[in-house]
């Protein structure tokens, strides 16, 4: 199963955020930790499931309203549901576009353009996901997106790992 690289990347990037949800509970099992962690992690959730996503927002919304056990039990429950399941390309290209949101203002008609026409080659799949990611990498340096320097999303595992580069 690992020889589908669609699967092998979901599987390294369920070993990596469930590596990074253990380290942030090392840090202390507090609501502002689980935020943080959401936070971080909202563009790779909405790339497995915008459902799961959007039950996992509200119960971090309501965190203050639960008891600090069921709340981290619900969340682990949730991230476990999330993970497994599969990201497609149209789930991605969701994800793309979304990000590409928060460049409303900067990106200049050009730079829209390529974004998009990225975006349209790797939905076709004539190109990996690599492609429009590391682009995208580049305008959140070259406009200093910081909100989108902590997503994970956009670099979910170790770059010399090279699984984005055949989905």
């Amino acid at each position: 199963r690992l020889h589908d690289p669609g699967l092998r990347d979901n599987f390294i990037e369920t070993i990596f955020t469930l590596k990074r949800w253990r380290e942030a509970l090392q840090k202390g099992a507090t609501r502002g930790v689980l935020v943080e962690f959401h936070t971080r992690h909202k563009l790779l959730l909405l790339s497995h499931s915008t459902e799961i996503y959007r039950q996992m927002g509200k119960l971090v919304a309501d965190a203050k309203a639960m008891e600090e056990q069921t709340l981290f039990e619900s969340y682990r429950a949730l991230l476990s549901k999330g993970l497994r399941l599969k990201t497609t390309v149209a789930k991605h290209v969701n994800v793309l576009q979304h990000v590409l949101g928060y460049f409303k203002k900067q990106l200049s008609a050009d730079e829209k353009q390529e974004v998009l026409s990225v975006i349209d080659s790797y939905r076709a799949r004539q190109i990996p996901l690599i492609v429009p990611v590391t682009l995208l990498n580049h305008f959140v340096r070259k406009y200093d997106q910081v909100y989108l320097q902590q997503q994970v999303y956009l670099n979910p595992h170790p770059l010399e790992l090279k699984l984005r580069n055949h989905v």
